[in-house]
């Protein structure tokens, strides 16, 4: 298959391995998509209805295709398959055990309903991967629902976003689906190496709790040295100062400071040298100690320049400063920067263009394919897979 120039692609890392994918939604697809980005023959199995976001309309892309579901499911052959019609069933159990990997976030225990488990495929083919993905694992959590919102809330990630003020927030996008997605995918990979040393799969289990805690990383580390739960801090720090966003005449810019070199920099420019020899700020224990002060006596001064300027006189001294930017201004600032953010994706005829958000991950001999542009539901029924 032709590359979107026209050329043939390169050989990808994961070329030769098919997924029979039967997740639906975020965590799963996402993990299926970086799959496919490199090389994986991704076999989308869906209900007759499709995966749920086709339906979470609007936003849709100049195809008509609902956003959401565009976003992750790039790169993959759609197949419909009713799991409750005996022939849907049989064909979908084919398709399982001519995979590589099986990728599922049914409920636990639905697949074992209709013989699609993971014992029931490794049975007859033990070299499968099979992965698992859940809500809270299968234990006392196998019947709790997993969704992203849920999970941020009882897994503490709530309690440390948003103002001190104002009630818990969400983060702005489903992050731990995200997070989840890239567990599952590290955890495919290392299965498929252990495979090549074996000659067997095995099972896969990853879980949004577990990998929300994971993603806590120093705030949950906090947590465990010292007993007591971190609180919301809105955009500051708890370890750091000052690093949050502050206000400017125009618009609110985000200040890191890490060291006390950058913070005598950033008071040089700001014309307040004297604040670094101020006994209250003069290391970070200080600065954290006296962060709303200094907050105060930063803002008056940031308040007199539009937030590009002040942004652009601190590059010139290495003090990390940048302006809150919209997705939109983003994609531009990544462009600015070369890094290729969006790329087209098209279909065999080029009746369909999806622009899509770029694979993250950059190899230089093998790098990431785009193929196909997100699946008409049933697109690939009846396409010859053996």
């Amino acid at each position: 298959m032709s590359g979107n120039d026209g050329s043939a692609p390169a050989i990808g890392p994961l070329d030769g391995i098919r997924v029979a994918d039967f997740s639906r939604v975020l965590a799963g697809p996402f993990a299926s998509m970086m799959l496919a980005d490199f090389g994986a023959d991704v076999i989308k199995i869906e209900h007759p209805l499709g995966d749920d976001t086709r339906a979470w309309v609007p936003p849709v892309d100049p195809n008509g295709m609902g956003s959401y579901f565009a976003s992750v499911n790039r790169n993959k052959r759609s197949v419909v398959c009713d799991l409750r019609a005996e022939n849907a069933l049989a064909e979908a159990r084919t398709l399982a055990l001519s995979a590589d990997v099986v990728i599922e976030n049914f409920r636990p225990g639905v697949m074992e309903q209709y013989g699609l488990d993971y014992a029931s495929l490794t049975a007859e083919r033990p070299e499968l991967v099979y992965c698992s993905i859940t809500g809270f694992g299968r234990a006392g959590g196998a019947a709790l629902p997993g969704y992203d919102l849920l999970v941020q809330a009882v897994g503490g990630l709530m309690s440390v976003t948003g103002s001190a003020a104002e009630e818990p927030s969400k983060v702005g996008v489903a992050l731990v689906d995200v997070l989840t997605g890239q567990n599952a995918v590290v955890g495919i990979l290392a299965a498929l190496r252990a495979r090549e040393q074996t000659g067997l799969g095995q099972r896969v289990e990853v879980n949004l709790l577990s990998s929300l805690l994971a993603g806590l990383v120093n705030q949950a580390s906090s947590t465990l040295a010292t007993g007591v739960a971190p609180k919301r801090l809105g955009n500051a720090h708890p370890s750091i100062a000052p690093y949050e966003t502050f206000r400017t005449l125009d618009d609110p810019i985000a200040i890191a400071v890490g060291t006390d070199k950058q913070f005598r920099a950033l008071v040089q420019v700001l014309d307040h040298p004297e604040l670094a020899v101020d006994q209250r700020f003069v290391c970070n224990a200080d600065r954290l100690a006296h962060r709303a002060a200094l907050k105060e006596l930063l803002e008056a001064r940031l308040a007199t320049r539009p937030a590009t300027e002040w942004t652009t006189l601190l590059a010139t001294v290495r003090v990390p400063a940048g302006k809150v930017n919209s997705i939109a201004e983003a994609l531009e600032l990544a462009t600015e920067l070369g890094l290729v953010p969006v790329v087209p994706v098209t279909d065999s005829d080029r009746s369909r263009v999806s622009q899509q958000i770029a694979n993250p991950i950059s190899l230089s001999a093998t790098p990431a394919q785009y193929r196909r542009p997100p699946p008409l539901l049933g697109e690939h029924n009846g396409a010859t897979f053996f």
